[in-house]
Formats: structure tokens, sequence, C-alpha cells
């Protein structure tokens, strides 16, 4: 366990190993949460914000662009696992090889 010393501002620093260990690089933000029995939880900050799926949900959408239903998608990524690329084109219309 790394002992850190308190400076007369109140504030510690977390010594290169500890960084590394969070993988917290110079600039980017840890979250700290504090725990029961005077402990506290440090972590890395969240690069990105937090969404929820009705956020994502039509972001990848494109005028014009192909519709597939749950089916066809979940079809065609078992043809992709499966090494089948050329039956693709038999699912999404206008598809180029």
């Amino acid at each position: 366990m790394a002992t850190l010393t308190v400076t007369t501002k109140g504030q510690i620093t977390l010594k290169p190993e500890l960084l590394r260990h969070l993988s917290v690089s110079p600039g980017r933000k840890v979250e700290v949460e504090k725990l029961p029995g005077g402990r506290l939880l440090i972590a890395p900050a969240h690069q990105y914000p937090r969404r929820s799926v009705k956020d994502f949900s039509g972001s990848l959408a494109q005028k014009n662009g192909i519709k597939l239903t749950i089916e066809q998608i979940k079809e065609i990524t078992e043809m992709c696992w499966a090494g089948e690329f050329e039956k693709i084109n038999a699912i999404v219309p206008g598809r180029k090889s």
C-alpha cells in the first residue's frame, strides 16, 4: 500500500506507479467516491459522457440509407463470422461487394 503526504493545502499527489495502474495520464481526471469506514475509491473518470440508448437511437441513420431488420442484421453477422461474404448481397439490396 502506498503512503501519500497531505500538503498544507490539503492536497495529495498520486505516485507515477499509481497513475499507471489507473491508466491515467496528465490532464485526465479521476473520480473519487466516499466509502464507509473513512475509505475512498479512486477511479479514472469516464472520458466521454454517459448517454442513454435513446440518445444513440437513430444516430447511425443515413438519408436514403439501407434499412435492415434485427433478423437481417443477425443473419448478416452470422454470414460474416462464417466468411460467407458473397451471400450478403442476397439480403442487402444495392450492396457493392
